[in-house]
């Protein structure tokens, strides 16, 4: 009788371990599993149909808002499939605006990064006639930043442009404690700048013949990145398969 009890309790546990498996392994698989954030109709092929565009992620866990995983899924009417997979992020979105130009939408992701300097991570894909491609997004090669004598840095934003002479007398302390100037205001050793790369962009429009271009922010910093001194905008315009650098302001911090 004993023999039978202990044979079943086992046989019990068995199950009970198994279950325990099973339900774990669709936990995870649940966990794992793309799940619909927006559902968007756009004509991106430029036949005159809309296609379904559904942006899907993964969270990173259930009480988080970052998703780790994150795919644009393109179905059109005759469902082809087109997959474009982006790195994760918080509040990813899609809008549908034609940059290039081509009288037919193209696809503008952003997703935030959640760093400490507030970048966003962007890409911008075009599907005509069936062919999906991945277009440049503008880079700003010309912003540079050196600090001067007499507690002054000199800001250039633009290749053709004079210098912007930016005035740190209010800063000076913090300088002359992080051996940057003498109390006199002579710079010790020369020392650039903190130029940030592209944090933002927003679709700008231009006007309605040249329809839409992309506006750029671009932080320039002093000794640290806290530091901040002020923001390069820049508008671009997508011309012949490039970005033209149409227009640079600078915006000091306050």
């Amino acid at each position: 009788m004993k023999k039978i009890v202990y044979s079943t309790l086992i046989l019990l546990l068995f199950i009970c371990l198994d279950n325990y498996y099973i339900n774990g392994l669709e936990e995870n698989k649940n966990e794992n599993e793309l799940k619909v954030i927006k559902t968007y109709e756009e004509d991106l092929t430029g036949n005159g149909l809309k296609e379904i565009i559904e942006l899907k992620g993964v969270l990173f866990s259930p009480d988080s808002n970052y998703y780790r995983d994150l795919v644009a899924v393109i179905t059109t009417s005759e469902n082809k499939v087109w997959e474009i997979p982006y790195m994760g992020g918080y509040e990813p979105n899609l809008s549908f605006i034609d940059l290039n130009h081509d009288k037919v939408n193209d696809i503008f992701f952003q997703s935030a990064t959640g760093g400490s300097g507030g970048l966003y991570q962007y890409h911008l894909h075009t599907l005509v006639k069936n062919n999906l491609s991945e277009l440049p997004l503008p880079e700003q090669p010309f912003v540079k930043g050196n600090f001067l004598d007499n507690f002054k840095v000199g800001v250039t934003i633009s290749p053709n442009s004079e210098p912007i002479i930016v005035d740190v007398h209010n800063r000076k302390d913090d300088y002359i404690r992080l051996g940057l100037y003498s109390k006199d205001g002579k710079l010790i050793k020369e020392t650039s700048a903190m130029v940030d790369p592209i944090a933002f962009l927003e679709p700008k429009f231009i006007s309605k013949s040249k329809g839409y271009g992309l506006k750029s922010y671009q932080q320039v910093s002093g000794a640290y990145h806290a530091d901040q001194l002020g923001t390069v905008e820049s508008l671009w315009y997508y011309d012949r398969d490039k970005w033209i650098l149409l227009q640079t302001k600078w915006m000091p911090s306050n």
